[in-house]
């Protein structure tokens, strides 16, 4: 299955799917065929069946979350989650305060000596509540107080009203 966020089911999704998964071994147990449990579950059921089989209920149990483990222990994401707090102006990116998948990559590598391809740090950065974020460029000297009234002086003139909103 594909998740919309990227990530894989909870813990406690984890569970309840298996808590189906076992429930369909019951059923199979008591001779209930694929196609009947897949109705009354509103799940298909054939693979299931198949590996219950071969092997039991217990082979229906969760493997737990899938993908490589996390490189990092927990003290290590600690650590990292605190150096990332400090910005990157801390790690000597000074041109600006971004922190790209590369910089952290490079962050963790430094800190920790581990390799982390983009898409890895993107996952664990996850985990960890960030987000990808593009900030605003503005100008440092921007006021803000002049924009807005400029905004609501100038701007009507500017742009003017259409007579009408008939085509033609």
């Amino acid at each position: 299955m594909r998740y919309a966020d990227g990530g894989g089911l909870t813990a406690a999704g984890r569970a309840k799917r298996e808590a189906v998964r076992f429930e369909a071994a019951e059923m199979f147990k008591q001779g209930v065929r694929p196609p009947e449990a897949a109705r009354r579950l509103r799940e298909s059921a054939y693979a299931w069946h198949a590996v219950w089989r071969d092997g039991g209920k217990s082979a229906l149990a969760s493997k737990g979350s899938g993908g490589f483990p996390c490189q990092l222990n927990d003290a290590q994401v600690e650590r990292l989650q605190a150096e990332l707090d400090a910005g990157p102006a801390a790690h000597g990116w000074s041109e600006d305060q971004r922190w790209t998948l590369a910089r952290v990559a490079e962050l963790i590598h430094g800190l920790f000596g581990h390799r982390y391809i983009p898409r890895g740090v993107s996952y664990l950065l996850h985990r960890l509540g960030w987000s990808p974020q593009v900030p605003a460029h503005r100008a440092v000297e921007r006021d803000e107080h002049a924009v807005a009234a400029w905004r609501t002086e100038q701007w009507s003139r500017v742009r003017g009203r259409p007579s009408s909103w008939a085509r033609g």
